[in-house]
């Protein structure tokens, strides 16, 4: 993968990942914390739409296209939750911690 279409796809996936958390928000009864939806909806997101790219443009899964898709997950996750503060948040509420802390 060329580093312009890792950074295109990572800015496509932000306006998507923001789009598509909103929706499992909205339409969610189970009450998980907004930090964890965005974890789940990026990871997932970020996934999706790289391996979808892979498939399209016939670039075979290698491990280190694989590590690439594990990236741009985590960037997106990262750029979703739009900070420092909210990622900590975020990992203490999946460790089961006070997120105050």
């Amino acid at each position: 993968m060329t580093t312009t279409a890792f950074v295109i796809i990572w800015a496509c996936l932000s306006a998507l990942t923001s789009l598509v958390t909103e929706a499992v928000k909205k339409f969610s009864t189970m009450g998980f914390p907004n930090n964890v939806v965005a974890l789940i909806v990026a990871i997932a997101t970020g996934a999706i739409v790289t391996s979808v790219y892979y498939a399209q443009t016939g670039i075979p899964f290698t491990a280190l296209n694989v590590v690439y898709i594990i990236a741009i997950s985590i960037l997106n996750w990262i750029g979703a939750t739009v900070g420092y503060d909210k990622v900590k948040q975020a990992i203490l509420q999946l460790k089961g911690g006070d997120e105050d802390e």
